[in-house]
This record gives structure tokens, sequence and C-alpha cells, in this order.
């Protein structure tokens, strides 16, 4: 363990803070790039993981976070993502309850606080890793590199690629898995803070306690379980000081026998076998919690994994790093998505891309031999250790143990960031301990880079803060990205701007053929526009392409029933229930299609059917209220408007039916009183007050009708049959007054 200050410490041009000081400096910096994403809106992923996420309602059992995956969908199913992380999924759950609903600025200010704890905590990591482990009297850790830890941290903090995981709420699954990877890093050490100056002693209860936080990364995020790599290159690295090229030499020309009663004295194997069997553990309880085994992914989720060869697959998995590593140098280019088609695949070894492939390789190289092979102690452990820190972390989302569901994900270089924020704030400390001469402009060159971190980070918090800028700031840096014109046709046609969001679905079916999602989309809007020919073809092409999606055969059922396509109609919807079992608005439309050919008696099973799956379906209610109603049976719609109004006792339409059948039925003051109740909640009902007139108009309260009559014309001056019941109701009123005496 080094004990000294490290040579080129004191060269860097900060103040050496206290530890306090330190540490609140740095959050008041991560503060400061995030914190105009606090009144952010629920923004991409965040529709799935939280505003649709049923677990995060009170009403839901709490044991379900625990058998359910991030998004809400239960683990045992083939359509689950596998993504288990209980405890992020329960700190949403309390900000649910704390806010009282689903009210975004709770998640953005927890997760702008967490990002800022994390960042504080990120000096002591630094300066363990940097200046090597050791505490004072009261068991605190001593920091032998102050400075360099200090600006590490700071560029931690400002680091733009941190924006998706902060600003996105759907990112407190980095934050909180970061945290508990630091604190099982920094309990870790603690296992070696026994007040004696003895160096074999460690506490196996300190060890026990990081692999149960190395646990609770992991029920964050699955990346927490690498912190167990990190742990183990610290223990061999520093705590037992091993020479990492000196031991290799040995090995392989087999000069010099390797002395490793040192290390089994040190207690090493000990300690790596505890972590390595609590390991274990954790992979295997997560492997028997993934139930089905892992998550199917497709070509368009990580298209590399499905090249032809393996050379193939290998070049670009390597491109994908590259890639990763010029975002963390360079992150001006950020995307919410990096999928289909954004970044094109390397086909051939004669591409121009392959440069950037040989650079990474030879920059890492460079790295990793002086790591190995430098004889200055401190340079060799801060670059081995920082090559830890910047790698390991990553190792999960690089295609080599298992298939991931992405190309690039800025989210998952959040722990990986702190790597090369160790490794950046080395280089600049080298820098200023040999071009003293050029001190003053190092100073500027980082407080520039500093200056253009924040405004970076400010910017890109912006841009999250709503989805309209989230996707329209992708449309220039990934301009053949088919998600992303699909996603701004979503966001357009979701505010009522069909017009707009048809060319960008057009787009995104033209990047990307075979795109169903945005072929269902804009056949609903060319649906809705009456161009039912080409929706019918763009939602034929759709089920072809993708059979079992099922709402792409709802939808074109409901084309072909406008095309008066009946029997392909029901097809369609069969298929759609074939397909996803509990369908109820399937079902509902099933039931109009048989409505419209007089198919009473299927089209009330139908309804009936979209009722048992979805007891507040109230379209369906009231369809089957007024199908009963004009065919007669007004005692079984009374019995079924009654039932409806006690699963949904405030729908005013459910009420206007009802009292509709009680009037025909003569039950003229229980019909007044829905009929009341109705206008109470939508007062400017037109044919609400036509209806009531009538009611009271039969019943003899004439007076009365005229009011609700004028009312109705006021509403809707073309209301059908209003202006003639009214002009009735005048000629019987006159004859009342010319009969008068």
């Amino acid at each position: 363990m080094a004990l000294t200050e490290v040579y080129w410490d004191h060269h860097i041009p900060l103040p050496k803070l206290a530890p306090i000081q330190a540490k609140v400096t740095v959050a008041l910096v991560a503060l400061l790039c995030f914190i105009n994403s606090y009144d952010g809106e629920f923004v991409f992923d965040d529709s799935e993981a939280i505003v649709n996420n049923k677990d995060l309602r009170p009403t839901a059992p709490l044991n379900n976070i625990w058998s359910n995956d991030f998004w809400g969908s239960n683990l045992s199913s083939n359509s689950s993502h596998k993504s288990y992380r209980p405890l992020t999924v329960l700190t949403f759950r309390l900000n649910y309850l704390v806010a009282g609903g689903l009210h975004p600025v709770g998640f953005h200010v927890l997760n702008i606080v967490l990002h800022a704890v994390i960042s504080a905590l990120m000096i002591d990591v630094f300066a363990i890793l940097i200046g090597g482990l050791a505490y004072d009297e009261k068991g605190r850790i001593l920091n032998h590199a102050p400075k360099t830890s200090l600006l590490a941290a700071v560029f931690f903090a400002a680091h733009p690629v941190h924006t998706e995981s902060v600003a996105g709420i759907v990112g407190r699954a980095d934050l909180l898995c970061a945290l508990f990877f630091q604190l099982s890093f920094l309990t870790y050490c603690k296992a070696f803070n026994k007040g004696s100056d003895r160096d074999d002693r460690f506490s196996v209860q300190w060890v026990v306690v990081s692999l149960l936080l190395c646990a609770a990364a992991m029920l964050c995020k699955e990346q927490g379980i690498t912190v167990l790599g990190v742990n183990a290159a610290f223990d061999v690295l520093l705590i037992c000081n091993v020479n990492v090229y000196e031991l290799s030499q040995r090995l392989l020309l087999r000069k010099n026998p390797l002395d490793v009663s040192e290390i089994f004295r040190m207690g090493l194997l000990t300690r790596l076998a505890l972590m390595g069997l609590g390991g274990l553990l954790m992979l295997y309880a997560r492997w028997r919690i993934m139930g089905t085994g892992p998550p199917a992914f497709t070509e368009v989720d990580n298209p590399a994994s499905f090249a032809e060869s393996v050379f193939l697959r290998i070049v670009n998995y390597n491109y994908y790093y590259s890639l990763n590593a010029w975002l963390l140098l360079c992150p001006w280019w950020l995307c919410f998505d990096w999928s289909m088609g954004c970044v094109p695949l390397i086909k051939s070894a004669t591409d121009w891309r392959m440069v950037w492939l040989l650079l990474l390789w030879c920059i890492l190289i460079g790295l990793i031999s002086q790591a190995l092979c430098s004889q200055d102690s401190q340079r060799r452990r801060t670059l081995t250790l920082g090559l830890v820190l910047l790698v390991v972390p990553f190792l999960p989302a690089c295609n080599i143990f298992f298939r991931v569901g992405f190309v690039i994900a800025e989210r998952v270089l959040y722990l990986s960031s702190a790597g090369y924020c160790l490794l950046l704030a080395y280089s600049l400390g080298h820098c200023f301990c040999r071009w003293s001469k050029h001190r003053r402009l190092l100073c500027v060159m980082v407080l520039a880079l500093l200056c253009v971190y924040v405004v970076r980070c400010a910017l890109r918090s912006h841009q999250w803060r709503s989805e309209q800028s989230l996707f329209s700031s992708a449309l220039s840096v990934c301009p053949l990205n088919a998600k992303v014109h699909y996603n701004v046709g979503k966001n357009l046609a979701d505010k009522g701007n069909t017009a707009a969001a048809v060319s960008y679905y057009r787009e995104a079916v033209r990047l990307h053929p075979t795109y169903v999602h945005a072929m269902n989309n804009l056949g609903n809007i060319l649906k809705e526009k009456n161009e039912l020919i080409e929706a019918e073809q763009l939602l034929s092409k759709a089920v072809s392409i993708q059979p079992d999606f099922a709402a792409a055969w709802m939808n074109l059922g409901i084309v072909q029933n406008s095309l008066q396509k009946f029997e392909k109609a029901e097809k369609s919807y069969w298929n759609a229930i074939r397909f996803r079992r509990k369908y109820p608005d399937c079902y509902y439309n099933l039931g109009r299609l048989y409505a419209d050919q007089n198919r009473h008696i299927d089209a009330l099973n139908a309804w009936r059917n979209a009722t048992v799956l979805k007891p507040d379906h109230s379209l369906a209610w009231n369809n089957m209220v007024i199908l009963l109603d004009n065919t007669g049976n007004l005692g079984q719609a009374e019995l079924i408007g009654r039932e409806a109004l006690r699963l949904l006792p405030n729908d005013h339409t459910i009420m206007f039916s009802l009292a509709n059948v009680l009037g025909k039925l003569q039950k003229y003051k229980e019909s007044e009183g829905f009929f009341l109740h109705a206008l109470r909640i939508n007062p400017n009902a037109a044919s609400c007050h036509g209806n009531l007139a009538v009611l009271y108009h039969r019943w003899g309260k004439l007076e009365l009708a005229k009011e609700h009559y004028e009312l109705s014309l006021k509403l809707d001056p073309e209301a059908p049959g209003t202006r003639d019941n009214y002009n009735m109701l005048r000629r019987k009123l006159d004859q009342h007054k010319r009969s008068a005496p």
C-alpha cells in the first residue's frame, strides 16, 4: 500500500481542499450541470418503466416487484426483457407514494441528488486507486492524491455522457447501481483497516458486507456484479502489491521460482475465494430468477450479433467499442437511441471505418504496456487500476458473454466513465509535471474543457426535459435511425399534428422497410383520414412481416370493417385475439362488427367479453345498453346499465343511456335523476339536454321541457329532431294558453 504523496499531484493547479469541502465542491458541480432537468417530463422509456408500470401503484402488491421485471412484466413470460431490478423499482414506488401520484419532479430531483452523492464519493474511490489505501487514527481515508482525485471527480460530475442516466428517470438503475458499487468497493477497503501495522490482517465481516452491497448493486442493475472484478484487481495490485509484468515474466520464462508464501500469508486467496463464491451464488440466483432463460433480442436491437461470419461480428463489436470510447472523449454527439441503421454495419475489411478499430487498440495497447512495464510503481498502479475501472464495468455490455439488446447505450458508460476520468486526470497531472513552462496554457485548456462539459450537460439536460426536444435532437445525430423518425412522428401524432407525423412515419418505413410499428401507426392515421386502401395495404404488410402482431391485426380488422369486407375483418379480429387472448379493445371492435351485421347476440357476447377482461370498458358497457334498448329489450338494458354504473358510478355516457331506457319504461323520476346527474358531470351535452326535454315533454312538465329544449338548441342548433320537438312543444303551449280561461 502506498503511503506517500503522489509526486505529480502538487503540480495540478487546484487548491488542496479539506475532504468535506472537496465533496461539497464536486456535488455542487454535479448539481450545476443537471439541475435544469428537475422539472422535465416523463420521456422515452419512462413511459413503460414508470407511467405504465402497475408495480408502482400502491394498489399493486409489494411482492410483485420481486417477481416482475423492470418494466412490470412477469419474469416467467417469454416477452419479458429479463431486466431484474427490484430495488430500483422500489425507489420509483416510494417516489410515487411521496408525491401522491405520477409527478415527475420528485423522480428527477432524486436522480440529480443521487448523481451529486455519487460524484462526491468518487473522490474517496479515486483517492484510493491513485494514492493507495491508508487510514488515519480515526479510521478515515487518507488522501495522498487530493488534487488529482478532486480533478477526476469534477470531470466525472460534469461528464455529458451521464445525461441519459441523470435526466432520464429510467437511468435511476445506473445511478443506484453505481452508488452500491462504490459502497461495496469502499467497504472492501474497510476490511484492511484493523488499527494495526500488520498488513496480513483483514476483516472477513467487511468482505461479507462488501458482497452484500454487491448483491444490492446487482438488484439495481445487472452491471453491479462487476465490482467484484474491481475489488479483486485492487486487492492484487494495491493490497498485495503484485507486479503483474514481473509475475508474467516469471511464469513465461520460468526464471526464479514464484514465491507464493507471501500471498498466502496476506490472505489473498481466501478473499478471492470468498468473492468468487459470492459471485457464483449471485449469478446462479440471477439465472434462476430469469425463469425461461435469457431474453430474445432481434436483429433490429443488435445487428452486429446477427452478422454472417464470426469475423464480421468481432469487427463490428470492436467498432462499437471505438464509438463508446469516442463518446467518452468527445461527448458532443449524443442520442437517446443508436439502433435501426444509426450505426451501419462494417461488411468488409476495406471499410474505411476499420481505422477507428486500429486506433482504439493502438491506444489501449500503449496504455496497457505503460501500465505493465513502467518502472514507476505509482504510474503502473494508477494506469492499471484506471484501465480496470474503465473496462470491467463495461464487460456486461460488450457482447462477449451474451448478446445485448442495443448497439450503443450511453447509460452503460456511467461507471466506465469513472475509469476514463481517472486516466484523464492522471494524464493532465503528468502534463503539468513535465510541461511546467506551459502551465498557464494547460490551465486554460483544462478550464475550457470543464466549461464545455458543463455547457454540454446543461444543453443536453434541457433536451431531455420533453420528448419533443429529445426526439428532435436525435435527427441531426442519427438521421438514418428509423426509430428516431418513428418517435418524432409518434410525439407529433400524440399532440394531434397527424399531418406532420405522416411524413416521419413514412421516412421510418423507408429507412427500415420491415418496421411494423411504424406501419401500424401510419395505417392508423390513414384510417382516421379515410385513406382506407393504403391503410389496409400497410397493415396487411405489417402482419405478414410479424404474424403475431395483435394490435396490427385489430387495426386491420377496423379498416376492413370500414371497407365492408366483413368476413376478412372478422378473421383479422380473431387473429388478434388468438395472439393476445386478453384483448378487450379487440372484443369491443368485434362487437361493433357484429352489430353492423345485425348479429345482435354475437355483438352482446363480444362486448360482455370486453367488460369481463376490462371491467371499466365504458364503451362496451354503453353499447350493450344501447343495443338492448334499440332491440326493445328494455328490462335487460336496465339491468346492464345498473351493473355498469356500479363499476363506473361517474360515467355520464352510461347514465345518459340508462336514463333513456328508464324513460321508455315510464320510470320518469328515476330517469330524471340520471339525466340531471349526467348534466352535473357534463353540463354542455346538447343531446342530454334534448333527451331530458323529451322526458319532461312526455311527463307533462312542459315548462321544464321548453327550458331544456332551448338549452340543447343553444349548445347545438343543428341537433337532429330537437328543433321539431321544440316547435311541437311550442304549439302545444300556445294551445294551452288559448284554451286557458
